[in-house]
């Protein structure tokens, strides 16, 4: 499909976008990091990258594709928890990674040769 867009409007688009962008994610920044925070606050927003991430995971592992996987026969949460397990073990987030891509290759094709 083509659109008959000028190039002028695009790159104005993309400015713009990258303007909002910048006001959005650096100006709270900036402010919040010359205010002497409580030491709660401090402790509660170092939680914040965390979640985050566990909520990010979590979605594509319990919904990989946007479906909710039957948990006992999706290779995602097997794999999730062997990562989790090779992580605790070892400390090493490339050893987990690659432990956990690993395992999902593999259990892709197990757990369907298992259920027969």
């Amino acid at each position: 499909m083509r659109t008959d867009v000028a190039q002028g409007t695009i790159w104005m688009v993309i400015a713009g976008m990258a303007v909002i962008n910048f006001a959005v994610r650096f100006l709270p920044i900036a402010v919040v990091s010359r205010i002497d925070l409580p030491r709660p606050v401090m402790r509660w927003l170092s939680f914040v990258p965390v979640s985050v991430m566990g909520a990010l995971v979590a979605s594509e592992v319990l919904r990989p594709g946007g479906v909710w996987a039957d948990p006992l026969t999706s290779p995602s949460v097997y794999a999730a928890l062997l990562t989790g397990v090779v992580f605790s073990m070892s400390r090493s987030f490339l050893g987990a990674t690659v432990a956990g891509m690993a395992s999902f290759v593999a259990l892709q094709q197990l757990i369907p040769w298992l259920l027969g």
